[in-house]
């Protein structure tokens, strides 16, 4: 199989031949091809060469236009932090949305208009034109918590929750159709899946992720299935108490964070959910050994089942030792399905 055919069968139900191997690659990428990170994060054409590298390279199965969680909040108009060899981060001390007021302002721009969204949509047709036929390609929008994290800053947030939920309705709304039409216009370019970034909603009780933060990403995630295609849902940190609702969500794949056992998200989300991850991306990725790594992934898939991809907990670290990243490829080669 090609891993198109792979990742594809994978997220349908369908047999494959062995398991897909999605790893998230970014600082490391651009390592690949000697490029510092600013211009990987904004150049689809060196995110691009670099992302067809890393796959080659190391055997994975997918190419993703992944960089960072800025480019949505850029072309709004917030302030963002540039940074030579590092990731773009948002200034929270200025955030755009620290007058609440300005959200009624705001409209929904065309994200093929725009400057940073724009330039990942141009990753995308890239992407098809060069793997199109050999990789699926992976494109990437931020969820409610974390597009709402990144306008109005993650504390602000936060107490917003409890100060004024009106507020929050309205802002996930906005972000919920912000989203929805950055995710049509990558899917048109060229993406075959939706990767959803929503960090931020680690950070929230149970009863607060059910009644603000749920409700919004399973709208999104269902308007993004109605465009036809998959979508991957990552949220870092420690979801352990929102692992049942999560799993009703209907994503196609969900990531799982190293700090969350993984049998825990199996008995919680049910057989039939489609589980990556998650083996810890610094002690065991980058600081253990092949054999090591080979073990934490033989624990992984055996909590997970049939229904899993390779994957560490979130992003492979850069300086992580390439035979340690090419043991992930060599497990999925050996181990079966």
């Amino acid at each position: 199989m090609t891993p198109r055919e792979r990742v594809l069968a994978m997220v349908q139900g369908k047999p494959v031949d062995r398991l897909p191997l999605m790893a998230i690659t970014m600082m490391l990428a651009a390592d690949q091809i000697g490029k510092k990170y600013g211009e990987y994060a904004l150049d689809h054409r060196i995110l691009v060469e670099a992302q067809i590298r890393t796959a080659e390279k190391f055997g994975l199965d997918y190419v993703s236009g992944i960089s960072d969680p800025a480019r949505e909040a850029t072309d709004l108009g917030a302030t963002i932090k540039f940074f030579d060899n590092q990731p773009p981060a948002i200034d929270e001390t200025n955030a755009f949305l620290h007058d609440k007021s300005v959200l009624a302002k705001t409209r929904v721009p065309d994200p093929a208009t725009t400057r940073r969204m724009g330039d990942r949509i141009q990753a995308m047709a890239l992407f098809k034109e060069r793997v199109g036929r050999e990789y699926p390609i992976e494109g990437w929008i931020e969820g409610p918590c974390a597009q709402g994290a990144d306008l109005r800053g993650i504390n602000t947030l936060m107490m917003d929750f409890f100060d004024d939920p009106p507020f929050i309705r309205d802002l996930f709304a906005f972000v919920v159709e912000l989203e929805y039409r950055f995710a049509a216009r990558q899917i048109e370019a060229g993406a075959d899946l939706i990767g959803m970034g929503d960090a931020a909603a680690s950070l929230v009780g149970p009863q607060i992720y059910d009644e603000f933060v749920w409700p919004y990403e399973k709208e999104l995630i269902d308007r993004i299935h109605a465009l036809g295609v998959p979508v991957r849902l990552h949220i870092c940190g420690n979801i352990r108490k929102s692992l049942a609702r999560i799993g009703q969500l209907g994503a196609d794949i969900v990531d799982i964070d190293f700090l969350v056992p993984m049998e825990d998200a199996r008995r919680e989300m049910g057989p039939r959910q489609v589980l990556l991850g998650n083996i810890d991306p610094v002690r065991i990725l980058k600081e253990g050994t092949p054999t090591i790594v080979r073990s934490a992934l033989a624990a992984c898939h055996k909590a997970a089942g049939a229904k899993y991809i390779l994957g560490a907990g979130c992003e492979v670290p850069r300086g992580t030792p390439e035979e340690n990243f090419l043991a992930m490829r060599e497990y999925a080669v050996e181990a079966g399905v």
